[in-house]
């Protein structure tokens, strides 16, 4: 079992940077892929970004690729979102996600879920 809590979220202007967090529980993180997903008002949940239990392997969405960044630090079993460049349309509730095995792109590969952080975007 994985519990995550998410934090980091908040309001900022067009341009500007957040970082989001992702705390897990249980001591088999570094088993675990990582994702984050956000999902906008009115819209379907989406992916955003992946990483590989160690960290070896990223992927991004090519909505947010060259301007968000996902790490990991398995010593404090937390993984990280940095989110550079941001814009109006980035504005969505973000949600880390956990599976056990390989890194994914897909949200109903995951089996554990954060409650959400929301980031809001202004222009």
């Amino acid at each position: 079992q994985v519990q995550l809590v998410d934090t980091g979220g908040g309001l900022v202007q067009a341009g500007g940077s957040l970082r989001l967090s992702c705390a897990a529980s249980g001591r088999t993180f570094s088993s675990y892929a990582m994702g984050w997903f956000r999902q906008a008002p009115g819209k379907e949940r989406e992916f955003v970004a992946a990483i590989k239990w160690n960290g070896g392997s990223t992927s991004y969405a090519d909505s947010v690729r060259g301007r968000f960044t996902i790490s990991r630090d398995n010593a404090k079993n937390t993984v990280y979102l940095q989110m550079n460049s941001l814009k109006p349309e980035d504005t969505a509730v973000y949600y880390c996600a956990a599976r056990y095995g390989s890194r994914s792109n897909y949200q109903s590969d995951y089996n554990y879920w954060g409650q959400g952080t929301q980031v809001t975007v202004s222009s």
